[in-house]
C-alpha cells in the first residue's frame, strides 16, 4: 500500500534521527529547531522556520 506523501514522510523521520543521534538530549528547543532545519534543507525539503500561523480560539485570535 503507498502512502500519501510517503518519501517526504521518510525524509523528515530520516531527518529527526540523525539529529537526535548526533545531539542527543538536553539542548534547548531552538538547537534541535536549526539542526533539523538544516537537515531537512539537505535532504532537499523546502522549510521556513517559524513560520506565522493565525491560531482561533472560541472564533478569537490568540496567537
Amino acid at each position: 500500500m503507498k502512502l500519501l506523501h510517503e518519501e517526504i514522510t521518510e525524509k523528515i523521520i530520516q531527518s529527526y534521527f540523525k539529529v537526535y543521534n548526533t545531539l542527543g538530549y538536553g539542548f534547548l528547543e531552538k538547537v534541535y529547531e536549526n539542526a533539523m532545519a538544516i537537515e531537512l534543507r539537505k535532504n532537499g525539503l523546502e522549510i521556513k522556520c517559524q513560520h506565522p500561523i493565525t491560531v482561533l480560539y472560541v472564533s478569537e485570535i490568540v496567537g
